[in-house]
């Protein structure tokens, strides 16, 4: 997983509320068995005419903002079902922090998982966030994992809370299996010390 410790990036206002999973990844793009690939389904309903025509005031779409990697949207932010689908299809897109009032619990325990970081601040900051990304294009914010603050070119916007363990993850990119590994030694220790006949666990 790659290791989130500070990033500033161009800002992506999508102004809506109650963003669900099944509209950041549609189910039809979640038959691959790779993990790669999913950034042609981002927001594919709201970005794509059934004709597979842009939108053209759809924001991804809109030339200012082409390259952004930070996206800030309304409260409920992934809600929905519990598909992995959808960091996946954010952060290949180009995404590697999302800024919103609130998150649904499964998706943001998935960006986790994945190295993307979901920031939680209040509404008033991230309205001003949207409207300011609206009025100026080419508007940059830095997320600093290890002082937990948002900011601009100007000043320190907010902070943010996040649980220690959650950050020292990010912080050294430890997915799960890093996890694990960090014990390498003491998993080999307790297998050579098993009789040979159970089976092993690495």
């Amino acid at each position: 997983m790659q290791p989130f410790t500070s990033h500033t990036g161009l800002v992506a206002p999508l102004d809506r509320v109650d963003v669900d999973t099944d509209q950041i990844i549609p189910k039809q793009f979640l038959k691959s068995i790779s993990r790669t690939g999913f950034e042609a389904g981002l927001f594919f309903d709201w970005r794509l005419r059934p004709d597979g025509s842009p939108v053209q005031d759809f924001v991804l779409n809109k030339p200012e903002y082409q390259g952004a990697s930070v996206l800030i949207s309304g409260r409920n932010f992934g809600s929905g079902s519990s598909r992995e689908h959808a960091p996946w299809a954010l952060q290949q897109y180009g995404f590697r922090a999302v800024i919103a009032p609130s998150f649904g619990d499964i998706f943001r325990n998935n960006c986790y998982q994945n190295g993307l970081l979901p920031v939680a601040i209040p509404e008033r900051l991230v309205r001003q966030l949207l409207d300011r990304a609206e009025r100026e294009p080419g508007y940059q914010v830095t997320i600093d994992l290890e002082h937990q603050t948002v900011s601009d070119a100007a000043d320190t916007l907010s902070t943010f809370e996040i649980d220690p363990a959650v950050k020292h993850r990010l912080l050294n990119g430890l997915d799960d299996i890093g996890l694990t590994l960090q014990h390498l030694g003491d998993i080999e220790t307790f297998e050579q010390r098993r009789p040979a006949i159970l089976p092993v666990t690495v």
